[in-house]
């Protein structure tokens, strides 16, 4: 799918070449600028009908086969872009991008005009709702679910049976299956932390991905799980999150996962089956975590952790070769220290 969700995305009529090349502050070949554009995506969803970016030649393989109709691209890179595909010359890609998203797709807000529970919110028999609880347009709340004072529950968001939200948490961009209990105050499916260099300075990155929560996942108090920048953030089934955890986007859990408080798991990380992180451990990005390892508490892991091993420290490392360095090192500061004092 080249376009974000239309349950919690709006997504602006076509424009046209020319017009996203402008705004972007590109040049465009006149004779091209007619072309119809009807979505912004990224290489790997791109379709005939989409505007796309290359920005790290890691992804020259999409770069050639993308179906994209136009690419912003470096003037280096432009030669990497299959027959068809115009290129749209930037020494920011990434950022003229970004600027085309964002007057393409904009997240849907809460309609401040309709009540507080959206007529068109669908909520089954024997749901409780509580005091002063916000429920946006075409939302779902599952039967026995009940949702605590002063929540708010976005657009389009679907939240199972069985589950408990806890007061003041903010949902939205979100897909929560069954038995799901979310902590007060936690926040689901915010923009991700993406940042990137526009022709004036710092932009913020469209994030147009959702949050998949699977069933039977717990998650605590004041913990932020932030939605996916195109693909999805999932937390598979029966995991439990301890509270102050901070999830950003991308990143897929696995199920059955143990993550204790103050965690920070950078964007895209990977937890397979079984993990266990204990507190403040912090992920790198991208980093790939077997199932089954286990995280000492305060690690800070830069790079893949193999299944079922065990890893501690600053950087991480294995949990035997972690504390023979520190053998080694102890007994090293032993001896200068003695050497001094004769």
């Amino acid at each position: 799918m080249s376009r974000p969700d239309p349950r919690f995305f709006e997504s602006a009529a076509a424009t046209t070449l020319g017009a996203l090349a402008e705004l972007a502050g590109v040049a465009c070949d006149a004779a091209l600028a007619a072309r119809p554009i009807e979505a912004a995506a990224v290489l790997a969803r791109a379709d005939a009908r989409s505007i796309s970016f290359l920005s790290d030649r890691r992804l020259a393989d999409l770069a050639k086969t993308t179906e994209a109709a136009a690419c912003f691209v470096t003037e280096k890179e432009q030669a990497l872009l299959p027959e068809g595909c115009v290129a749209l010359v930037t020494r920011a890609p990434e950022g003229a991008w970004a600027l085309a998203a964002e007057r393409m797709h904009r997240p849907k807000r809460l309609d401040p005009a309709a009540p507080q529970i959206h007529p068109e919110a669908l909520i089954e028999a024997g749901a409780v709702i509580g005091h002063g609880v916000v429920i946006g347009a075409r939302a779902q709340i599952g039967a026995g679910t009940w949702i605590g004072p002063h929540a708010v529950i976005g657009p389009g968001v679907a939240i199972g049976r069985g589950c408990e939200v806890g007061a003041g948490a903010v949902i939205g961009c979100a897909l929560i299956g069954d038995r799901v209990r979310l902590g007060a105050g936690v926040v689901i499916g915010e923009a991700g932390f993406g940042v990137t260099a526009g022709p004036a300075g710092l932009i913020d990155k469209p994030q147009f991905g959702r949050v998949i929560v699977q069933d039977g996942v717990s998650i605590g108090a004041q913990t932020c799980v932030d939605r996916g920048a195109y693909e999805d953030t999932v937390i598979g089934e029966n995991t439990k999150i301890d509270n102050l955890v901070q999830i950003a986007h991308n990143v897929v859990i696995g199920r059955n996962c143990v993550i204790a408080g103050h965690c920070g798991l950078s964007g895209s990380a990977v937890l397979g089956d079984g993990v266990q992180l204990g507190g403040r451990v912090g992920l790198a990005d991208h980093v790939v975590i077997g199932d089954g390892a286990r995280l000492a508490a305060a690690a800070g892991v830069m790079r893949d952790v193999p299944a079922g091993e065990t890893w501690c420290g600053i950087p991480a490392m294995p949990v035997r070769q972690f504390f023979r360095e520190v053998a080694w090192l102890t007994r090293a500061a032993s001896r200068k220290d003695g050497g001094a004092e004769s």
